[in-house]
């Protein structure tokens, strides 16, 4: 049985593995715990508790080497697979997030357009047509595509959802401001921008 990882080792796992790239990429070939909790702001006592989790990295006395945890943690992630995704709606956020560059540097590429406006079908956005959401099942099997992403109004959501399941995604990222249903196997991260706002008005107004 594999062991259950907790949501916050994987976020910080992501926030290593960004990190790692980063200094890989700048020439650092070692860092320390200390030096990754400065810049992380994360203890070195965590830090280590956290990749312990996944076995043995670094060398006592001498840290971290970035191109090892590169690899080991890309993999853990399963970033060092390259993933098909597809955005469901095609409106300014969708758009916006079709323009995103930097997904296929981190293993993800975008390999369809979906929508059902017929102002918008056919037209080109980051180099790929947007198809007509009709055709979605045939599609996302055709182009083995594995992540659905949902920018649709929150009527339309679950709707969408149950298309991407019935193509048999893998994962769903969810961005209508509602909540959706799935199967239990299906991973889903949802992301509610109007409530990370409100949080931060919150802090804001605190001050």
């Amino acid at each position: 049985m594999k062991p259950i990882i907790s949501q916050a080792i994987i976020g910080r796992l992501a926030l290593y593995f960004r990190l790692f790239k980063s200094l890989y990429e700048d020439g650092v070939q070692v860092i320390s715990s200390e030096d990754i909790g400065k810049k992380l702001d994360i203890t070195p006592v965590q830090i280590r508790k956290d990749l312990a989790v996944f076995g043995q990295f670094g060398m006592k006395g001498v840290g971290y080497y970035t191109s090892e945890l590169v690899s080991q943690i890309g993999n853990i992630l399963g970033l060092n697979n390259r993933w098909n995704m597809a955005i469901v709606g095609v409106g300014h956020l969708g758009g916006a997030l079709a323009n995103y560059k930097n997904f296929e540097t981190n293993g993800f590429k975008l390999t369809a357009l979906f929508d059902k406006d017929t102002r918008i079908i056919g037209s080109y956005v980051h180099g790929i047509q947007v198809s007509d959401v009709r055709n979605l099942k045939s599609i996302m099997t055709n182009r083995n595509i594995q992540i659905g992403i949902i920018t649709v109004p929150a009527p339309e959501a679950q709707g969408v959802a149950n298309l991407l399941v019935e193509s048999g995604v893998k994962g769903i990222w969810n961005f209508a401001p509602t909540k959706i249903n799935v199967p239990s196997e299906i991973p889903l991260v949802n992301e509610d921008l109007a409530m990370d706002l409100s949080t931060l008005s919150y802090h804001i107004s605190r001050e």
